[in-house]
This record gives structure tokens, C-alpha cells and sequence, in this order.
């Protein structure tokens, strides 16, 4: 095997995967995918409703991490994908972009070329929506994307009551009068023909077999090696031992917003304290690696409802009804994401756009200390979070081991402007559970119970009952700015021949789920990357100046 490329990507998640696909089109080019896990083929991947038998702790297709929810709090379980697809392979599926006004902020903040005039239309580039082109969507890209079929009564339901609160109902969720003003619909979704749609079905499966691209699973990436400040190769372990790989150009790491930091820290690019404290031999003084973590506190609001929930769907009779429904025609409830209807809300009438993003689900969860399932009685899910929180945790490791768990502070509600939202929004689903138009269906709220009413019990049931959306970002934020972990181009500063490709690079995190961000920032990346080989003088902002809305 050659052990010398001139890219090597480390991680096969969702912009890792995209990476490959764009870098491997270059023939002229050698490039290494490494992924940790296994490969994509485990039946419950491809199913959509699996993601209940894969998220859970210990599983092999899952980074499991024990997080600090903040000072004097609980902690948290977060669960980042370890397989070929990354999160894509083990997420819950849902396909939205955020609001231009995220990107739009970016590059105001300095992140030259990452407004909505360039990210948007990457985001066309990659769809292949079912609804067919439109202004600001997209058809025939390499992603497919569908919408949750219409006509459930309770699903019906629920978005008549979006409409007596003033939301209106409509047909895209991701176009940008809903972002931007507000409504709910059936959900977008990476779920084609029954069965998921990840990043590696999409970008890596129809290029396995070039010649130029050499893919390793099961394989650690233990440090990054530099010779005077360059990257110059990778020491990695696979059931063979540890070795060497040598890069020729550059390493691109594509970890996500918790191993891309942890790697960094681990071959001497961190705060140097932090580093030394650990016997780290200093690389290159960035204190911001880690720094500047952002991810959604969730709440999942759940209620009691007389008919037309899932439950009885994953248990029983009712299971093996489904699992046949699945197995002989690609139907039923197992081919559904996490959410059936999703959408963004103003909470208080006087914001100018939406504050919380809602995801309904015909299901409720019973939580146990080993376990989540469903509940045995009918229940329905009314979830959300507010989507721009300015809360900052971080992502340091813990000992100069690869193999060490780093400590991860999530700091939820921390800052003022979370709490507010967090309440709102509360308030907003309570409102919401109450309209007419769901009167039929719902008997009562379960957890969190109707006792919180001040502000202080609804902030308390909000901390007790809320959890990480599985959104993690910020880590390796880039920016104009000297503290930045990156420059708009996205390579590391201080050093040369290493980038970071991954959520972890967005300065502030944007409204919404963060996996087709992920692939979009990817095809950003390599576009930039494609152009500076054909011409090494091109700055960034001179690459790209496009329109999308």
C-alpha cells in the first residue's frame, strides 16, 4: 500500500466524505480517507428508525462522551458518529440549512467568501430535492432529499394549530420566508425510497473505486506530525499496529467539533499551558483550539394523546407489523426521521425573525438509567430549541493519551439571552399543545408536568428535562481575526499544509441542524482548494461571487 499521499482526509463523516468525492476527481492527485469506525453496512443504518438501536452508548458506530452541562449540573451523554457517513450514518436524518442571515453574519464578522451569495447556492449544488427546483432549491445534485409524507390526522392536526398561533403552514420549510419569517410543514429529510440517504450513499459510494482514493476504516489517527511548522505526516494505528503515513500537501481534518479540536491539542497546536501541562511539545500557541463551543439544548415536551401515535408501532405485535411493513415494501413508521413536521418560530411577537427551530414527533420516550424506548401509552412529542445560542463551553483533553476521553464543558443556559429564549420557547409549546385544533387528540402533558409556570420552575424543568440536539460546533472557529483557529480559507494558522473541514469551523452556529451545513461547508472548502491549485495567487474572496436565495 502507498503510504505517502498528497491529501490525507482524517474522518469519513459527512464533509470528510464530500472531501473525498471532490479531491479524488482531481487524477492528478493521491488521496486517504481514515476513518475510526467501521464501514456504512449495518442494516440499521440504512433503516431510519435503526438510529434507536444505534445511539446508544457503546455501540461501535457511536463516540460516546460524558459532558458537564455547566457548574453544579448533571451530566450529559453526547453521541458523534464513528463510521463511514459519520453523524449522517446515525443521525435522525432531518434536512435543514439554516437562515441566510447565518452566513450572511459570518462573513460580516470577517469570513470573507462564506456569505449566503456562495453558501447558498452549494447548497442547491447538492440537493436533489423531491419537491424539484426552485428558487434557492435544488435538483439532480448527488443528495436526496424528500419531505415526510402528508395526511396524518394528528400531524394534520398539529400544524392547524401552528396556524391559529400565527404560524403558517407551508410546503419547504428550508426556503427563505420560512427562516426568515417563520412557519411549520412536514419534514425535509435525507430518506430516499424508505431508507437513509448519508453523506457516504451521496458522495463516497459512487467513487470507491478510483484509483486515486485509498479508504482505511477501523483506523486511529494518533498525532499529526510537523517538520518546521508543516504537516508532514500522520502517525495512525489499525489492528496491524502504529505507523506512519506521509502527506504530500495537506492534511484536511474532518473529525467534528469534538476529535478535530482533541487532534490538534494532541500534536501541539492549543493553548500552550494546556499543552505543556501534558508534556506536549508546542507547535504552534492557539489558545482559541476548543474554545468556543456551541451547540441547541433541546427540550423534548411530551404529551399524553388518545390516537394516531407511534408507540404501539415499536413494541410487540405492533413492531413485527412494522419490521414487515419495512422489509417488504421500504413503509411504514421504521422509514420516518426523527421528526414528522418541523419548522422556525417567534416566540414573542416583537423579534424581527424566528428564534426557535420546533420538531413534532408521533412518539413519547420513556427514560430509564440503561436505556430510552418508547412509551407503552399513546404520546406525541413537541420539541425544539432556541437556534442561536451564544452559551460558550469548550473542548480540552485531558492527557497526552489518544485514547483518553477529553473533558467537555457544554455550558448550557449560560449566557442571559439562552435562558430568555429557553423560556419563550417553553411557553410557546404549552401555547401551542393547547389550540383548538388539538383538542381531540391530546389529554395532557406528561414531562415536563404542567407544575412549572414562574420563570424560574420552567428554566429548572427546562435544565432537568433538556439535552444536547446533537449539534456541536465552534471548536476550531475561523475568522479575519489573529485568535482565530483558522483563516476564511480554513487552514490552520501558524502552520502550513493542515485545514479543518468540519462544524467545528463555524464561528456562531447557525439556525437549525448542522449535517447538510457540514456537507455544504465541505463543497466550500474544496472549491477553495481546487482553486488555489490552479492558481496559487487566487484569494479568497476573488473565488466566488454568486447569488442564491
Amino acid at each position: 500500500m502507498n503510504e505517502q499521499y498528497d491529501y490525507i482526509i482524517v474522518g469519513a463523516g459527512s464533509a470528510g466524505c464530500v472531501m473525498a468525492n471532490r479531491l479524488s476527481a482531481m487524477s492528478s492527485v493521491s488521496v486517504l480517507l481514515i476513518e475510526s469506525g467501521p464501514d456504512d453496512k449495518n442494516p440499521l443504518i440504512s433503516m431510519p428508525r435503526g438510529i434507536g438501536k444505534l445511539l446508544v452508548p457503546g455501540n461501535p458506530h457511536v463516540w460516546d462522551y460524558k459532558v458537564s452541562r455547566g457548574p453544579e449540573e448533571t451530566e450529559d451523554i453526547w453521541l458523534k458518529g464513528r463510521a463511514i457517513g459519520g453523524s449522517s450514518s446515525i443521525n435522525g436524518m432531518v434536512y435543514v440549512r439554516g437562515a441566510p442571515e447565518d452566513y450572511d453574519a459570518w462573513e460580516a464578522a470577517g469570513c470573507t467568501g462564506w456569505g449566503w451569495s456562495n453558501m447558498g447556492r452549494h447548497f442547491v449544488e447538492l440537493e436533489d430535492h423531491v419537491l424539484g427546483t426552485a428558487t434557492g432549491r435544488g435538483a439532480g445534485g448527488p443528495l436526496k432529499v424528500s419531505v415526510h409524507p402528508s395526511g396524518d390526522p394528528l400531524c394534520e392536526a398539529v400544524l392547524a394549530a401552528g396556524v391559529q398561533m400565527g404560524t403558517p403552514r407551508v410546503v419547504d420549510i428550508n426556503l427563505a420566508n420560512t427562516t426568515g419569517l417563520g412557519g411549520l410543514g412536514y419534514q425535509t429529510q435525507n430518506i430516499w425510497h424508505g431508507q437513509r440517504y448519508s453523506a457516504a450513499k451521496a458522495f463516497l459510494d459512487p467513487v470507491r473505486n478510483r484509483p486515486n482514493l485509498n479508504i482505511l476504516t477501523h483506523t486511529d489517527v494518533l498525532q499529526i506530525n510537523f517538520q518546521d511548522k508543516r504537516a508532514s505526516s500522520l502517525t495512525v494505528r489499525d489492528s496491524s499496529g502504529v505507523r506512519k503515513i506521509s502527506v504530500g500537501k495537506e492534511v484536511i481534518v474532518c473529525g467534528g467539533a469534538i476529535q478535530s479540536p482533541k487532534l490538534l491539542q494532541l500534536s501541539g497546536v492549543g493553548p500552550t499551558d494546556l499543552l505543556k501541562s501534558h508534556g506536549i511539545a508546542v507547535v504552534k500557541d492557539a489558545p482559541q483550539v476548543g474554545r468556543n463551543l456551541r451547540e441547541h439544548f433541546f427540550l423534548a415536551m411530551q404529551y399524553r394523546v388518545k390516537s394516531h401515535s407511534l408507540n404501539n408501532r415499536f413494541f410487540g405485535l405492533g413492531l413485527l407489523r412494522s419490521l414487515w411493513q419495512y422489509y417488504t415494501g421500504k413503509k411504514g413508521p421504521l422509514t420516518h426521521s426523527a421528526h414528522e413536521i418541523g419548522g422556525f418560530v417567534k416566540t414573542r411577537p416583537e423579534l424581527d425573525r424566528p428564534d426557535a427551530q420546533i420538531g413534532i414527533s408521533l412518539y413519547s420516550l420513556t427514560y430509564g438509567e440503561a436505556e430510552v424506548v418508547p412509551e407503552k401509552q399513546p404520546g406525541l412529542t413537541l420539541g425544539g430549541y432556541f437556534m442561536r445560542p451564544q452559551s460558550q463551553g469548550e473542548v480540552s483533553i485531558r492527557s497526552a493519551d489518544p485514547d483518553a476521553p477529553p473533558y467537555i464543558c457544554a455550558n448550557y443556559l449560560s449566557a442571559v439571552t439562552d435562558r430568555t429564549a429557553a423560556i419563550s420557547m417553553y411557553r410557546w409549546i404549552r401555547k401551542l399543545a393547547s389550540q383548538p385544533a388539538l383538542a381531540p387528540f391530546i389529554v395532557g402533558a406528561t414531562t415536563p408536568s404542567m407544575d412549572a409556570q414562574s420563570d424560574e420552575e420552567i428554566l429548572e424543568a427546562f435544565k432537568q428535562w433538556g439535552g444536547t440536539a446533537y449539534h456541536v460546533s465552534g471548536t476550531c472557529r475561523m475568522g479575519s481575526d489573529a485568535e482565530s483557529v483558522l483563516d476564511p480559507s480554513l487552514r490552520v494558522r501558524g502552520v502550513s499544509g493542515l485545514r479543518v473541514v468540519d462544524t467545528s469551523i463555524m464561528p456562531a452556529l447557525i439556525s437549525g441542524n448542522t449535517n447538510a451545513p457540514a456537507m455544504a461547508i465541505a463543497l466550500r472548502a474544496a472549491e477553495i482548494i481546487t482553486a488555489e491549485l490552479a492558481n496559487p495567487h487566487t484569494t479568497t474572496s476573488a473565488l466566488h461571487t454568486g447569488v442564491a436565495s
